[in-house]
């Protein structure tokens, strides 16, 4: 796990870097391999990572923006932003991660990276977008065993 950990961490840089410069994500990842290294296994999730949340930022960024009645993204910090758009591409696309863990790993990291207040703030909307998300299918696994208790 500490691998994902140094993985996320990495992806977080790079989607930081494409937030603030005006280049593609497969430009951002070589430029930061031909600085850093890692291990094999923290680079192809890393890769996945970025390249999937810029792949889907558009959709990505329309759940956040659902699930902060107060923050546009344009107002929220670059650090808590792309690590809020991170999590919501693991919660989307990476179903082998529990949501949980993406939900713990995000956290950790605003409060690593972020404000004070970052890990507080990731919390809340990652919360209101996983209800959103995961409400339709608890409904409809409550309401299968509530009607095959009736037959």
């Amino acid at each position: 796990m500490h691998q994902r950990r140094k993985a996320r961490e990495i992806a977080l840089q790079v989607l930081y870097e494409l937030d603030v410069l005006d280049i593609d994500a497969a430009e951002a990842i070589a430029i930061f391999w031909n600085y850093f290294g890692a291990p094999e296994e923290s680079r192809k999730f890393s890769t996945l990572l970025i390249e999937g949340t810029c792949d889907k930022k558009e959709e990505i960024d329309s759940l956040i923006s659902s699930c902060s009645d107060n923050w546009s993204l344009a107002r929220m910090s670059k650090v808590d932003r792309n690590i809020l758009r991170m999590a919501v591409y693991e919660l989307l696309y990476c179903p082998d991660i529990p949501p949980k863990v993406t939900l713990n790993e995000a956290i950790d990291l605003g409060k690593s990276y972020g404000s004070e207040n970052s890990g507080s703030f990731i919390n809340g909307i990652l919360d209101a977008l996983y209800l959103k998300l995961y409400k339709d299918e608890a409904d409809q696994k409550i309401n299968g065993l509530t009607g095959s208790s009736h037959s």
